[in-house]
């Protein structure tokens, strides 16, 4: 049976940061080396319309299965959106369906029962991190064993570490009492529509929920640490996700570009794929 974790592939070497970038021509690998973006090329060619990381686990939505590890499948059929939830696996479906894959002990000992379970539903899944769903019908969150309604609508992407975080059209908001509204962006009209033109598109946080980014089709906003009281814009429009790898923020463009910010400064490259969805850093 698959596992979730499979670090062949996806390690750590001195100073070298290996990106994934989900692609509708596959996952690309990209090379990380400070602030400079390096080599990179294909680890799966498939319809990847995620991909998720956490310590050495992977986990990839794609058009036809959710693959773990080293890209195997596990049976789930087609999926929009992926997360690795504790020792575990959370994706969607394209009907809004939301399941779980669970690690147990199997027979052969892989640390992987290989059993997908549905614990809820939602209305237009978009994007998930770690036990939070964002959907069309808002916030959902994964909790012993059951999706349960947890506030907000028009959710466009939610962070999972630390504080929670989550994102609309309009607002970014941290899980306080209740949901707080955060920051707008600036002067950028309201667009409604999901990961295009103005609005906000994704959040993330870094492996504590300290350092935070959330973008809209114009800028990215960062936050120092969880703090901090303000957000600072940068001018970096097109980013359609984002993800940290230690002190370096890694973003990728609708445009397939993959930028790299650290020490006060981006730098770029383009990755010549078209539809670039998500990226993830493994190991963090």
């Amino acid at each position: 049976m698959p596992t979730i974790a499979e670090k062949r592939v996806f390690t750590k070497r001195d100073d070298v940061v290996r990106a994934l970038a989900a692609s509708s021509m596959g996952v690309v690998g990209v090379s990380l080396s400070g602030d400079i973006v390096g080599e990179f090329g294909f680890e799966h060619r498939c319809d990847a319309r995620d991909v998720a990381a956490r310590g050495e686990a992977v986990a990839v939505a794609t058009a036809e299965d959710v693959l773990v590890g080293d890209f195997e499948p596990t049976g789930h059929g087609p999926a929009v959106a992926v997360s690795v939830a504790g020792d575990g696996v959370l994706a969607a479906a394209p009907d809004g369906t939301i399941s779980l894959l669970g690690a147990g002990e199997s027979d052969d000992g892989d640390g992987n029962d290989g059993a997908w379970t549905a614990v809820g539903a939602v209305d237009d899944p978009r994007r998930l991190d770690g036990r939070l769903v964002a959907a069309g019908d808002g916030v959902h969150r994964l909790t012993d064993g059951e999706l349960e309604y947890a506030g907000l609508d028009d959710a466009r992407d939610v962070s999972d570490r630390g504080v929670p975080l989550a994102v609309t059209g309009e607002s970014l908001y941290t899980l306080g009492n209740g949901w707080m509204r955060d920051l707008e962006p600036d002067g950028e009209g309201a667009d409604r529509s999901v990961r295009t033109g103005a609005g906000f598109r994704c959040v993330a946080a870094d492996a504590d929920g300290e350092r935070a980014v959330a973008a809209t089709g114009a800028a990215l906003y960062e936050r120092a640490d969880a703090t901090a009281t303000e957000w600072v814009r940068h001018d970096e429009s097109g980013v359609v996700d984002a993800a940290f790898a230690g002190r370096h923020l890694v973003a990728v463009t609708d445009g397939g570009e993959a930028r790299v910010y650290a020490d006060g400064g981006w730098r770029g490259r383009t990755l010549g794929l078209p539809d670039v969805r998500a990226v993830a850093i493994p190991g963090e």
